[in-house]
């Protein structure tokens, strides 16, 4: 069965470069050099991320794996990080979730509307670690759930639990 059809071909452009014979899987150090010189990563910034798209936690990437991180940041890597790092106003690497919220209100959806409140705090309860804060892998996610985000904001009456 030839994958080739199934991944990208700029998804595969970018890993190929990375991969030794033919083999669609890189090694931590090969994924952190990769998500570092391609993304425009720090040391910190890409090991989170492998940490959060090496979704089996075998300490190596693979094709697939770099798929799911490409689809939710692709091109816009760099934009995301710069925004994350706009939104931790006390530098810790992580937003905790008043800095979240903070962000999230000045964030806008698919169809280029705010969040309303009650969206928000679903956001916040829905993303994140177990310490209650956000990193950049999360933050990733969370933006990539945004630019899918086409409906019309939930009736009022509706509460939303996580």
């Amino acid at each position: 069965m030839n994958r080739n059809r199934k991944v990208p071909e700029n998804v595969l452009a970018v890993f190929s470069k990375y991969q030794a014979n033919n083999v669609r899987q890189l090694k931590k150090e090969e994924a952190v050099d990769m998500l570092k010189a391609e993304f425009g990563l720090d040391d910190e910034q890409a090991d989170n991320i492998f940490h959060n798209f090496d979704k089996n936690n075998d300490n190596i990437m693979s094709i697939w794996e770099f798929k799911m991180f490409f689809d939710c940041a692709g091109d816009h890597a760099q934009e995301i990080v710069q925004k994350f790092r706009e939104l931790d106003a006390d530098g810790s690497g992580k937003l905790d979730v008043e800095e979240a919220r903070i962000g999230l209100k000045t964030l806008k959806t698919a169809t280029g509307r705010l969040l309303e409140d009650k969206e928000i705090e679903f956001f916040l309860q829905t993303t994140g670690t177990d310490d209650n804060t956000i990193d950049l892998g999360h933050f990733v996610n969370l933006l990539h759930r945004l630019k899918l985000y086409n409906a019309p904001p939930p009736p009022a009456n509706v509460k939303i639990h996580a």
